[in-house]
């Protein structure tokens, strides 16, 4: 087919509210499609970082000192998760969480689940104590070492 000729054609298709054609000739087949407009996409720029630099304090002035962002402080043993997955309280969506907060628990005891690459892992307490915290939420997505329950 002529080039001149698809040229032409493209832009009868564009200019009208024909969505597809396609042209069969003795030399082969063309099919042009309009595709559908495209909504504009917003692209926000992130704001440039602003640091203030903190006024010099003078010589004769004792230096202040800013307390660092305390994390509360977690007493007692902390099971950590041991690899990256999905945490899950219970073995199945309906059924009863493995341990509750003031539930004793043995060493080897199931606590609960964290799923990784479609494989259900299920972890289990390393200390023999009392559940006093549990710091994920169910379905929650964990980290390797992500603190999950503190036992006392």
């Amino acid at each position: 087919m002529d080039l001149r000729k698809l040229k032409t054609l493209i832009d009868l298709v564009s200019e009208s509210n024909v969505s597809e054609l396609e042209i069969t000739e003795a030399e082969g087949k063309v099919r042009i499609v309009k595709s559908a407009p495209v909504a504009p996409v917003a692209m926000v720029a992130p704001a440039p970082a602003v640091t203030l630099a903190a006024p010099a304090a003078p010589a004769a002035a004792a230096p202040v000192a800013s307390a660092p962002a305390a994390e509360p402080e977690i007493k007692g043993h902390i099971v950590k998760s041991p690899m990256v997955g999905t945490f899950y309280r219970a073995p199945s969506p309906g059924a009863k969480p493995f341990v509750e907060v003031g539930q004793s628990v043995k060493e080897g005891d199931p606590i609960c689940i964290v799923e990784a690459m479609k494989i259900l892992n299920e972890i289990e307490a390393d200390k023999s104590g009392v559940i006093t915290q549990i710091l994920a939420e169910n379905g929650q997505a964990v980290e390797y070492g992500q603190p999950l329950f503190v036992i006392e």
